[in-house]
């Protein structure tokens, strides 16, 4: 992009900026300030959202910040994706994982299968179809934004398939650690599995431990939760390319499937992840067998290295989803119908129901 070409990008760069930190405030201020966690279990990418649809749908958005909320949608997000690999440290999770990884299998594989199956029953778009299946299967709001780029999703299905899967991860957020001091009897390792597993998105499972652990003293529920979470997060490595393949069989006609392949569909963004990944579990190792990574950071300066690049990412994503926000016209997404809507509510009660049967099957 030409010198003038970015700066036609800086007013709307600035105001998604502006509309995402809103986000983060009431992120924050809702889930800490009132609720009292001490991290928020209220999405900041879900109120960036709402709060840009309503600025992009009560008021006309002028044509200067339009170049710049493009450029959020494409690039920043790419970006934020990039960063967000930096999560994924793989010393840290192999040992609650290995005994987590039967369960996560199991569901992500219903929850495909499951979606994709249902979606051709009710006539719902492959593009939708492989948003929510992600979604559900995956990691929520952000396998959706990872995946959108690979499938060519327009930004009304990726808003669609968001608040589908927002809705009832909030819903699962409140009610399953309830339910799983119930259905498991206080087993705090079955009831960790079963929020990491059935619960969409990270911030609402670390939310629903913090329920769980509050509400019936036990903090070590948080932990395997956030763990099962962060290993059923790193098959986006795999799910998203498997998608983009199946999205396109499902949709390029049968004389030109014979050139499609699945290194072809790949999002080459993922390679950054892949690499971001890469980067971390290395500064982990060096850490531990030295006490410096790379030989030059010590604990505490790689521990401030890790949580800036998680601020970015956030604050990237955040960004590109108010902008998403402000560039959707909501009356667009009732063209989308109900029947989306539907096939999320299945699919996030079907993972619940499979989770569920896993863990009594392979860990009670």
């Amino acid at each position: 992009m030409m010198r003038g070409g970015l700066l036609n990008t800086i007013p709307g760069i600035i105001l998604s900026l502006f509309v995402g930190l809103i986000g983060i405030f009431f992120s924050d201020y809702v889930g800490i300030e009132i609720m009292g966690f001490k991290k928020s279990p209220i999405s900041s990418i879900m109120l960036a959202i709402i709060i840009g649809l309503f600025i992009g749908n009560i008021i006309n958005v002028p044509n200067v910040f339009k170049p710049g909320i493009d450029f959020s949608i494409k690039r920043i997000l790419r970006f934020g994706i990039i960063c967000l690999g930096i999560r994924i440290g793989l010393g840290d999770i192999v040992t609650l994982g290995m005994v987590a990884l039967p369960v996560i299998i199991v569901c992500l594989a219903a929850a495909l299968a499951i979606v994709i199956y249902l979606s051709k029953k009710i006539n719902v778009s492959s593009r939708m179809a492989a948003l929510i299946a992600v979604g559900t299967s995956i990691c929520g709001a952000t396998a959706i934004v990872a995946t959108a780029p690979a499938i060519d999703a327009n930004k009304e299905e990726v808003t669609y398939a968001i608040a589908n899967i927002t809705i009832f991860g909030i819903i699962a957020m409140f009610v399953y650690p309830f339910l799983a001091n119930y259905l498991f009897s206080g087993n705090e390792y079955a009831a960790g599995l079963f929020i990491g597993t059935s619960i969409h998105e990270t911030a609402q499972v670390a939310g629903a431990g913090l329920i769980y652990a509050e509400q019936f003293n036990a903090a070590k529920v948080l932990d395997i939760a956030t763990v099962t979470k962060l290993v059923r997060n790193t098959s986006m490595l795999a799910i998203i390319p498997l998608m983009a393949f199946v999205y396109h069989k499902r949709s390029i006609p049968d004389s030109t499937k014979k050139n499609i392949s699945i290194l072809g569909m790949f999002p080459i963004f993922i390679f950054g992840f892949i690499a971001m990944g890469l980067f971390r579990t290395i500064g982990d190792i060096s850490l531990e067998s030295s006490g410096y990574s790379f030989n030059t950071l010590n604990s505490n300066n790689w521990s401030l290295v890790i949580e800036s690049i998680k601020q970015i990412a956030e604050i990237s994503l955040t960004i590109a989803m108010a902008s998403l926000g402000l560039s959707t016209n909501l009356k667009s997404l009732t063209s989308l119908g109900v029947k989306p809507f539907y096939l999320g509510f299945v699919a996030a009660t079907s993972v619940g129901i499979v989770s569920i049967i896993t863990i009594n099957i392979l860990i009670v």
